[in-house]
């Protein structure tokens, strides 16, 4: 009997074929820029938790399964409502950024598999969130420590996210809502407390001025104390014959007028 190779590489091409077509999507994988992929081995290792795919064009044996992440940065709005020191409710909005941490992305698929958001990011996110604004007054949440409970936020949900493979970028609190009542009696507390602080300050500001003026006026009379003690009798008789010099040697017309007493010095009178 006579072997047909012709008809052999036609069947191995049939056959080959249906390979293709039946686990072509499964043999054959593109990760497209901003995405990464891990290997599940069935019937060998298991999750190949170190070995990470990175972009481009990759060819995996049929049976197993790649897992694709993407790595790029996301955003999601969180609506939520929490409770104060003192049980009071508020309604906060968040918005958080983060992305996983690519090198890592076997290690969170281990454990919370592709749908990590909703099983991770967001619960731990509300988590951290009901326990800072816990401990503060809804009027310190809302205004006199709003940026304190923010960063608290942040720094809280940045570590228990990245002890689990997630890198968070920024998390904004973009808005805070008090019951209305609630609201007005803050904002009235918070204007009075700024009238008080203005008053304050005006009261303060008279002060230092009228302690200025009394330390002028302690320095004038003063002085006039020592001007005072200084102009004797005989001070005065001399500074008046030096303007009388001073006078008559002046070349303009002058009257003299001799003064009363026996010291009465000239008074010298006349015009140019």
């Amino acid at each position: 009997m006579k072997f047909n190779f012709k008809s052999t590489y036609i069947v191995v091409a049939v056959v080959g074929l249906i390979v293709l077509l039946l686990f072509g999507g499964r043999m054959f994988l593109i990760l497209d820029a901003g995405e990464r992929g891990v290997i599940f081995k069935p019937y060998t290792s298991g999750l190949d938790k170190e070995n990470i795919y990175g972009e481009g064009f990759h060819v995996i044996a049929p049976w197993n399964k790649m897992y694709v992440y993407g790595v790029r940065e996301q955003q999601r709005d969180e609506p939520m409502d929490v409770l104060d020191k003192s049980g009071l409710s508020i309604s906060v909005d968040i918005t958080v950024r983060f992305n996983p941490i690519f090198n890592e992305i076997g290690y969170l698929y281990e454990q919370f598999g592709v749908n990590y958001i909703n099983v991770l990011v967001i619960p731990e996110v509300r988590s951290t969130v009901r326990q800072v604004s816990g401990r503060y007054t809804a009027e310190e949440i809302y205004s006199t420590k709003r940026a304190e409970v923010e960063q608290a936020i942040i720094d809280e949900t940045k570590a228990v996210l990245g002890e689990n493979y997630i890198q968070m970028k920024a998390l904004l609190i973009r808005s805070i809502n008090l019951p209305e009542q609630i609201k007005t009696a803050i904002e009235s507390k918070l204007k009075q407390e700024q009238e008080s602080l203005a008053y304050e300050y005006r009261l303060t500001k008279e002060t230092s001025e009228a302690e200025r003026r009394r330390i002028e006026a302690d320095g004038i009379a003063a002085y006039n104390r020592i001007i005072n003690a200084s102009l004797t009798e005989q001070i005065l008789k001399q500074r008046g014959i030096e303007a009388t010099t001073a006078l008559a040697e002046s070349p303009n017309t002058k009257v003299i007028v001799i003064g009363s007493g026996k010291d009465g010095l000239p008074l010298i009178l006349g015009n140019n």
